[in-house]
């Protein structure tokens, strides 16, 4: 990510943060992305009670006009505003943070002894080049994060 993009995710975050607060929201993440040749300014919303689509369009229209208004992004760009959603992927510091000792799902690129490509355990610990899970047989795992093709939170579908 390009320094120019962290400003523009630290000064959305700053402009957005009075806007959730006086709506019963937090900010989760903010990022600023090329997809697909376009450019997105990304918010991820969280609220105990659920973000409804109804607090998404209310924080992008004030959102909006607050942007307009600072107008520090030059180039042309799309403003999305979102729920977290269930089973993010954990990418930035912050996010493995906010997950350290809560269950995570992995899925590898290169498979572990015994052919194993996809695990869960309770993230214990994680620097700049690896993870430290421990199993469900309590033993502590660490793998080098070049090898994870994806780590996010587990979501349990029977609960």
């Amino acid at each position: 990510m390009s320094q120019k993009h962290e400003i523009y995710e630290e000064k959305t975050a700053a402009l957005a943060e009075p806007v959730l607060r006086e709506n019963g929201l937090t900010l989760y993440d903010v990022e600023y992305v090329r997809e697909a040749g376009n450019d997105i300014l990304r918010l991820y919303l969280e609220k105990e009670s659920g973000v409804t689509i109804d607090d998404c369009v209310t924080v992008s229209r004030a959102l909006s006009d607050l942007l307009d208004e600072a107008d520090f992004i030059p180039e042309a760009y799309t403003l999305e505003v979102q729920s977290l959603g269930l089973g993010r992927a954990l990418k930035k510091e912050k996010d493995f943070r906010r997950n350290l000792g809560r269950i995570v799902e992995i899925r590898l690129y290169k498979p572990l002894e015994k052919g194993i490509r996809e695990l869960t355990g309770i993230l214990k610990d994680f620097d700049q080049k690896t993870v430290t899970i421990e199993t469900e047989e309590g033993e502590p795992l660490t793998i080098e994060k070049k090898n994870l093709s994806l780590i996010r939170e587990y979501v349990d579908w029977n609960a």
